[in-house]
């Protein structure tokens, strides 16, 4: 195809009948997006032509923390030069994180299965405006989406050599840091200090991103950067890729252009197939929202920030009302005290204190002092961790607190609202909490 993708279904395209088009087949895949064109390396400590489209575009990265994606560019470059690393053996690295350790989150996955060279084209172009010789994806071990991934590699003969790792399915073990450390250390756990783009595998500056961002800088690298700004906000421009799921009768993952109100995105998962009691965003490194709030929100960074959310991994979750929310919150804060990597304080003893609080705010005993207590134990996890995971727990509890308030309330006259002993939130197994030794399941 040579004229950029109509609409908005630019990461899966979809055939006439409105199904996701199948683009396993790199044949397949180039007669609908065209090839990926030569992409121009650094010269003198600055990155290839490449960047100056990403920088119109204005894309910022689809992994959670929504960062300039020219930006890091820029970064990783300025890195190398000052440390004199272009001499063999000490050119930057590229790694395309495909982790997805929110249990809540299938978007990457989705967009792996249906459409892999699209992201392994964005691996290509990054890497050739870095200068890097040396690529990684990196999925979780165990994910069906390995194999996907496997035949798409073989099929390609690309001018830089990318590798498929498989870290272990551990929430932290996605974070930035911790896959540069397992690619370079075989240890999956997060390192303080030092980001990746200063000093990522085995030293070297790297450049890690999402999947997803991938996958639009594969566009890019095709159809400009105007192009791709052409749709969503001014701030925010660009689609992306929202994870639907509870009470909504059409769950599943659906590409959107930055902005649609939320009350859309409902809309195109056919509506509410209950009541719901509020809204998770994010993921559970995120925040919970009232629903009134949310459904007069649009989609986007800054009107969900306005509205108590974050949009985070790309996470949309409407609660079933019949559940109680705060059995729920407890149960996803003891499985993130497990996820750990038990090589901090706040991670190793604040996340189970936190979690056991929860415990007793859910049951029918509980009294105002141990709200005030788990309250009062809220801040002392934040911004002490050695990574953003207690962080993201503690946002996760205190935003559920607020929105749930009435709930909390209710508990304390030892009543419940739940009509239903179920469970809502994905978890991935429970791990035991407080974290033995440091590290000892991340190898």
């Amino acid at each position: 195809m040579s004229t950029p993708p109509a609409g908005i279904a630019r990461l899966l395209p979809v055939t006439p009948a409105g199904a996701a088009m199948d683009l396993r087949s790199l044949s397949v895949h180039e007669a609908h997006f065209g090839r990926l064109p030569v992409v121009d390396g650094p010269r003198i400590g600055k990155p290839g032509s490449l960047v100056h489209e990403l920088e119109k575009s204005g894309l910022r990265g689809r992994g959670g923390g929504w960062f300039p994606t020219a930006r890091k560019v820029h970064a990783v470059v300025e890195s190398a030069a000052a440390r004199r690393a272009w001499s063999a053996g000490r050119k930057p690295v590229v790694i395309a994180n495909a982790m997805e350790g929110e249990p809540a989150s299938s978007k990457d996955a989705i967009l792996l299965r249906h459409n892999p060279h699209l992201v392994l084209d964005g691996v290509t172009a990054l890497a050739a405006t870095l200068g890097a010789e040396k690529a990684y994806i990196a999925i979780h071990r165990g994910s069906p989406i390995i194999d996907v991934v496997t035949r798409a590699l073989a099929d390609r003969n690309d001018p830089v050599t990318i590798e498929l790792v498989t870290p272990p399915a551990r929430y932290v073990s996605s974070e930035e840091s911790a896959l540069s450390h397992w690619i370079g250390d075989g240890v999956g756990t997060p390192v303080f200090g030092k980001r990746p783009f200063e000093r990522g595998v085995n030293d070297r500056p790297t450049a890690v991103q999402n999947a997803e961002t991938m996958a639009h800088i594969g566009l890019i690298a095709r159809f400009g950067g105007e192009w791709f700004a052409s749709v969503g906000e001014p701030t925010a421009p660009g689609t992306c890729l929202v994870s639907v799921s509870g009470v909504v009768n059409s769950p599943g993952v659906i590409e959107v252009a930055v902005g649609t109100p939320v009350s859309e995105i409902i809309n195109r998962c056919n509506g509410f197939s209950g009541e719901s009691s509020g809204f998770l965003t994010g993921g559970y490194g995120g925040a919970w929202v009232s629903q009134d709030s949310l459904m007069a929100a649009h989609w986007s960074p800054d009107s969900v920030a306005a509205a108590g959310g974050v949009i985070g991994a790309g996470i949309l979750w409407a609660l079933d009302a019949r559940t109680c929310p705060l059995h729920e919150v407890a149960r996803v804060a003891h499985w993130m005290a497990g996820e750990s990597a038990g090589q901090c304080g706040p991670c190793r003893f604040g996340l189970p204190s936190l979690a056991d609080d929860l415990d007793v705010i859910a049951g029918k005993h509980a009294q105002m002092s141990d709200v005030h207590r788990l309250n009062a134990r809220l801040p002392l996890v934040q911004m002490r961790g050695g990574c953003k995971h207690p962080d993201g727990t503690a946002r996760f509890i205190g935003t559920a607190m607020h929105v749930f308030q009435a709930e909390v309330a209710h508990h304390l006259r030892g009543h419940c609202c739940a009509t239903t002993s179920g469970t809502a939130l994905p978890i991935a197994g429970m791990r035991p909490s407080p974290v033995g030794f440091p590290g000892k399941d991340f190898k």
